[in-house]
């Protein structure tokens, strides 16, 4: 029974810790993409970020993850938002079916992000 239990564990483990570096893979490349795309190095993304090179280098290199406060810095500097940082670029998604969930999340994402934006501009009525 302990070894069956011990197997379940180490799979969980193993299933989460792929996963894990799958999402570092993801925000690393989405990171060194964008930069790359606006022609900044690590300098002057980290210039931008209040961040060190060193940890611009560690993100990118998938050795460290990030806060949600360098996830926002990170988007900011790099004119996104914070949760495209995290999807899976185009070419990670090879069928139509995943280009068309990819592309049908991004736009209800950007939507709640614009109902949030309109919800700062109402001020209660009293």
């Amino acid at each position: 029974m302990v070894k069956a239990s011990g197997k379940k564990i180490i799979m969980f483990y193993s299933e989460t810790m792929n996963e894990a570096e799958e999402l570092r893979k993801v925000l690393s490349g989405n990171i060194k993409t964008k930069r790359k795309k606006l022609g900044l190095s690590q300098e002057k993304l980290a210039e931008r970020t209040e961040l060190s090179t060193q940890t611009i280098n560690d993100i990118e290199g998938r050795r460290m993850w990030v806060s949600d406060k360098t996830l926002v810095k990170l988007a900011h500097a790099l004119d996104m938002k914070a949760y495209e940082l995290l999807l899976p670029s185009e070419a990670e998604f090879k069928s139509e079916p995943l280009l068309s969930l990819r592309e049908n999340l991004k736009k209800g994402l950007d939507l709640v992000d614009q109902a949030l934006d309109l919800g700062k501009t109402f001020k209660p009525i009293v």
